[in-house]
């Protein structure tokens, strides 16, 4: 086993990384850009270098300051977490080519399905059905003839990663070539890389994807599957294992496609292959060859610690799981927490988290990368935190994570936890009847911003009822703001159903007491 490595990310997944390692006794090294100088996964390493400026492209992207780093700090391997390099062969092969053992597949098989079109190709060679779409990427000359032959609307996929980045529905022929250029560049500024390619799009299916390991032995196994579903802009934000669609006996025809494209693709170390399912056909989607960050849910339900099972493969070690013992315990769900303004179209919201009290209790994880007093930067992923909840059946899960949301206290930036809420309140999401088109068809971006409207209003009313308040006297203050009004305020609030707002709204008014107080 390993006695040092270099975590070659950041934030949440750096820290969930180092918790293992510090749990199997081997040491970690930490990177790090200016602006995440006294970023948690900085401080929690036993050791940490800084790599550059902020930007990926000068930092978390520049893949020979890392080796670098490595070598100076005698790290005997690289873990990549998610996104950045973790699914780039060029940096793979540098690893190999510095005697550092990259945890995760080979170059040559990070060639293979870390690349999508090269995924799609192993797909139809076991004759496991792809959606249609182009041979290779894409450029102008030839882009409007593809679209035209599989037919609209498609939608632009990176063939470097994933996570949503770069991927958007063009739905005429007019908007192609604009959309293409800026899904390009997209591509290069977050995986190094400007290949697109083409997709027919299919409008509301269900997307499952299944966890698998292999070793370097030639075992592969599968762990299940999770529900990815409830997606915005083609980001996922809860996911949940097992689906409520699977029984045995699809779980094992569709985790016996899974391992033979891993087998085929001669795959090592965890992966997870993605399906699109539309009530009749699982078509292949692509293979997420790293660790998903949805991963703590198949954890949950298997009572694997996946990050532990990467090191020892990469290390050498057979696996000693089989499918036979591995069968889904309970249910888990996970909810994503970006920090974005719901009430606003979800737009960022960087800044400093000025106080941070997380939920607890039975069956309740919470994978976060910050405290009081972080910085929530703009030069990365929204994504700060993860909260996983696990009980014996579906309806406790979103009973629980529901419980839990509301208790968890995050100042300083705007989260989109009232977006979960909404979610879990939904029947149809109680009933398990989701798709991709969820959120869309549902209308909630549009209906948490009309709520927030209303709360700015009231917000804004009641602080000009203060101010003309503090314009009488210092009693009329007094009597204005005594202890049963403020309570009779935040009772008031009950009527809104996002219990942060209502947290948030009452604690405005317990500051302007103190204000006007002093």
């Amino acid at each position: 086993m390993f006695e040092k490595i270099l975590i070659a990310n950041r934030g949440e997944i750096a820290l969930r990384i180092m918790r293992t390692c510090r749990e199997m006794g081997i040491s970690t090294v930490a990177v790090y850009s200016d602006i995440d100088k006294h970023a948690l996964h900085t401080r929690y390493a036993d050791e940490s270098c800084h790599i550059g400026p902020s930007p990926p492209l000068q930092s978390y992207l520049d893949a020979d300051k890392i080796i670098k780093v490595a070598q100076e700090h005698e790290a005997e391997a690289i873990h990549p977490g998610y996104g950045f390099l973790a699914e780039n062969p060029e940096f793979a092969w540098k690893c190999e080519e510095n005697k550092i053992v990259f945890i995760g597949p080979n170059s040559w098989a990070l060639a293979k399905t870390g690349d999508k079109l090269s995924s799609r190709e192993i797909a139809k060679k076991e004759e496991i059905p792809v959606t249609p779409g182009s041979d290779g990427a894409v450029e102008n000359d030839d882009a409007i003839e593809i679209a035209r032959e599989i037919g609209y609307p498609i939608i632009l996929k990176s063939s470097a990663g994933g996570g949503g980045i770069s991927m958007g529905v063009v739905e005429e022929e007019k908007d192609l070539l604009k959309n293409l250029e800026i899904a390009q560049s997209s591509s290069l500024s977050s995986f190094g890389n400007p290949n697109i390619f083409i997709e027919k799009y299919l409008s509301s299916p269900r997307h499952i994807e299944f966890q698998i390991l292999a070793d370097t032995h030639g075992n592969v196994i599968h762990l299940g599957e999770r529900e990815c579903s409830i997606q915005r802009r083609f980001q996922k934000l809860v996911e949940e294992a097992p689906s409520v669609i699977m029984d045995a006996e699809k779980r094992k025809e569709i985790g016996e496609r899974a391992v033979n494209i891993a087998k085929l693709a001669e795959y090592v170390n965890a992966g997870t292959i993605e399906f699109l399912y539309d009530g009749k056909e699982f078509y292949f989607n692509e293979v997420n060859a790293r660790l998903q960050v949805e991963h703590p849910v198949t954890e949950l339900v298997t009572g694997l610690d996946l990050v532990k099972e990467q090191l020892k493969i990469a290390s050498g070690e057979e696996l000693t799981h089989t499918e036979r013992d591995l069968h889904p315990r309970g249910w888990a769900m996970e909810c994503r927490i970006n920090a974005e303004d719901p009430y606003n179209n979800f737009l960022p919201s960087p800044g400093t988290v000025t106080d941070y009290e997380p939920p607890g209790s039975i069956g309740v994880r919470i994978d976060s990368g910050i405290v009081t007093g972080s910085e929530i930067p703009t030069f990365y992923d929204p994504l700060f935190a993860k909260i996983i909840v696990w009980a014996r059946t579906r309806d406790v899960v979103i009973k629980r994570m529901s419980r839990a949301l509301r208790e968890w206290r995050i100042e300083g930036i705007e989260t989109n936890i009232p977006f979960h809420l909404k979610i879990l309140e939904d029947d149809s999401f109680k009933k398990g009847e989701i798709d991709t088109g969820f959120v869309q068809r549902l209308d909630i971006v549009n209906r948490l911003r009309q709520e927030g409207e209303e709360l700015t209003a009231e917000l804004r009313r009641r602080a000009a009822a203060i101010s003309a308040a503090l314009a009488l006297s210092k009693v009329g203050i007094m009597t204005y703001l005594r202890p049963d009004r403020i309570k009779a305020h935040a009772q008031m609030t009950s009527q809104w159903k996002n219990a942060g707002r209502q947290e948030q709204l009452a604690r405005r008014l317990n500051a302007d007491e103190v204000q006007s107080d002093n």
